[in-house]
């Protein structure tokens, strides 16, 4: 087996182990502090003073669902290299006094969509929940990760015997269709209690809760020469996973390198620890601030800084390949995807393109281009609702995948690694804007 081919699968490995271990975005965000705390980062909190020092890293969260880690190579860095992607994946969020009772016989759980979910890939399989609950404490309230590590809800099918046209199309019921089943008659009054016993709290203290349901099938390496993956929230945890990865192997020169995870991507980014936030901008304003440097430098770093909005593509699909663009055709394996539009839900243009091309190619790993099929409406991402907060050149990515927003999707065994690959080059290097129309980038030594 090649050298390469071990790399890959190495950081196959690792990336499916982060992924079955984050089935929320709090959990996520978690995983990340760990990561984080291993390499030596400092943690700060927005509502404490920032003593921040050079050449040190450090992270700080908002809401336990979105975080912000940079290093700072010194006081008189040039700008800011960012790569931001989003820590949500679309799903089935449970809602306060979850228990229904079917004729005294069954018990299931209220729940809501959270984003665009594909429905049919939740039925018929085992699910289970996690998320954090906000519990009474001495002092005041606290949160608390929960996550029910076993078999516990299936939302079943109607057998097709009583819908005999299901195969010709059939329009799911949120309300009607989408209820998992939590147990029989004895699960009565269960679902507030197993919640606690998992916390390890009293049900009395409960307060609140953020809980979702989650696939409980594992993420797996398939395909004739395993050059698939397949797993739960590679939208958009597989660029999370690969920025830090990358960031955590960079070493910043010029310019602070900020590993940006924002939350809530998938239901429109409107909140506080999502995309269209304070989030990002405060806390490069404290980064300069703390530096002592003045407002003016900050907008200059602004001027000289450059943001990589990562959230996953969508790859030809084998079974229905007109679905895509007929000249632009990413395909799995196959590198990092630039995605265009012309009414700016990608905030990628020439010269963003042109710059990202350029990492790659400094980067050594390929890449491909993305536009919708000029009859079909697309998704939209962070990078242009960030942009209404921190203005920046930007460009938008993602890696090409299939399934996108199903609870289990596929993508390339190759392409994690050719985003950390990038994401290292990003984060070495420096993008100065001159503001006559020319942008100088300035490369790491290779040695470095």
């Amino acid at each position: 087996m090649a050298e390469w081919e071990k790399s890959f699968q190495e950081t196959n490995r690792e990336l499916l182990d982060f992924l079955d271990s984050s089935p929320t975005s709090f959990h996520a965000v978690a995983n990340m502090e760990k990561m984080l705390k291993q390499a030596g980062f400092e943690r700060l909190l927005e509502g404490k003073t920032w003593n921040l020092q050079e050449k040190t890293g450090y992270y700080v969260t908002r809401n336990d669902s979105s975080l912000i880690a940079f290093r700072i190579p010194g006081k008189d860095f040039v700008g800011f290299q960012i790569m931001a992607s989003h820590s949500d994946s679309p799903a089935l969020k449970i809602k306060d006094n979850a228990e229904i009772s079917v004729e005294k016989q069954y018990i299931k759980l209220n729940v809501e969509k959270y984003g665009g979910l594909l429905c049919a890939p939740w039925l018929d399989r085992p699910l289970s929940v996690a998320g954090r609950v906000v519990v009474r404490t001495e002092q005041g309230v606290a949160t608390r990760l929960v996550n029910v590590d076993r078999d516990l809800l299936i939302i079943p099918n109607l057998a097709i015997h009583m819908n005999r046209k299901v195969n010709e199309g059939y329009e799911f019921n949120g309300q009607r269709d989408m209820l998992p089943l939590f147990g029989g008659k004895e699960a009565r009054e269960g679902f507030l209690k197993l919640i606690a016993e998992t916390a390890g709290v009293k049900e009395t203290d409960i307060l609140d809760m953020d809980l979702f349901l989650y696939n409980r099938m594992k993420g797996t390496i398939l395909g004739f020469e395993d050059e698939f993956i397949a797993a739960s929230r590679l939208d958009d945890l597989q660029c999370v996973f690969a920025s830090l990865k990358g960031f955590l192997a960079a070493k910043p020169k010029r310019s602070v390198a900020i590993h940006c995870v924002l939350d809530n991507e998938e239901v429109g980014s409107g909140t506080k620890q999502g995309a269209d936030s304070t989030f990002l901008r405060d806390v490069l304003r404290r980064i300069n601030q703390t530096m002592g440097r003045s407002e003016e430098e900050y907008l200059m770093a602004l001027a000289s800084s450059f943001m990589v909005s990562a959230d996953n593509a969508h790859s030809i699909h084998p079974n229905q390949p007109d679905k895509a663009d007929p000249t632009n055709r990413p395909f799995m394996n196959e590198g990092i995807v630039i995605k265009y539009s012309a009414n700016q839900k990608y905030t990628t243009d020439a010269v963003s393109g042109a710059i990202f091309k350029s990492i790659c190619k400094r980067a050594e790993v390929p890449y491909q281009v993305f536009f919708n099929r000029s009859d079909m409406i697309g998704g939209s991402t962070l990078g242009n609702i960030s942009n209404s907060q921190v203005a920046l050149n930007t460009v938008d990515i993602g890696l090409p995948q299939l399934a996108m927003h199903s609870c289990y999707e596929t993508a390339g065994a190759k392409d994690t690694a050719y985003l950390i690959q990038a994401a290292q080059v990003l984060y070495s290097s420096t993008v100065c804007g001159t503001g006559d129309g020319e942008y100088q980038v300035e490369w790491a030594e290779e040695s470095d």
